[in-house]
């Protein structure tokens, strides 16, 4: 299984798409098609974690003040599911393993994965 969810207005995300070879992806665009319930499950079952998921740089986890308050993993969950933005991009899942950002390292480590 080969899944990417991104955000097309992402200029990152836009820019790795380029340079991976994307050949066999299963391509989720998360603002028209928000990830659900079931696709979140599968992101965590892979991390072990909802707030590795979540995207910390959000303009939404600062008007919302989120830094300040103490978060659980339901929190993180139910942010996630809530808004599309929170999710961190682009997310690679390559088999039984997850890819989650856009650091260098990351996307070297996704980039050996997949040849």
């Amino acid at each position: 299984m080969k899944k990417v969810y991104f955000l097309k207005t992402c200029d990152t995300c836009r820019r790795i798409l380029k340079e991976v070879n994307t050949t066999g992806f299963k391509e989720q665009e998360i603002k028209t098609n928000p990830i659900n319930k079931e696709q979140l499950e599968e992101m965590y079952q892979l991390s072990k974690s909802y707030e590795v998921l979540f995207n910390k740089r959000a303009r939404l986890y600062a008007s919302k003040d989120l830094k300040n308050k103490n978060l659980t993993e339901d929190d993180f969950k139910n942010y996630l599911l809530e808004e599309y933005t929170f999710l961190k991009r682009p997310v690679f899942i390559v088999d039984d393993e997850i890819f989650i950002g856009n650091s260098k390292k990351v996307i070297a480590a996704l980039k050996d994965k997949i040849g």
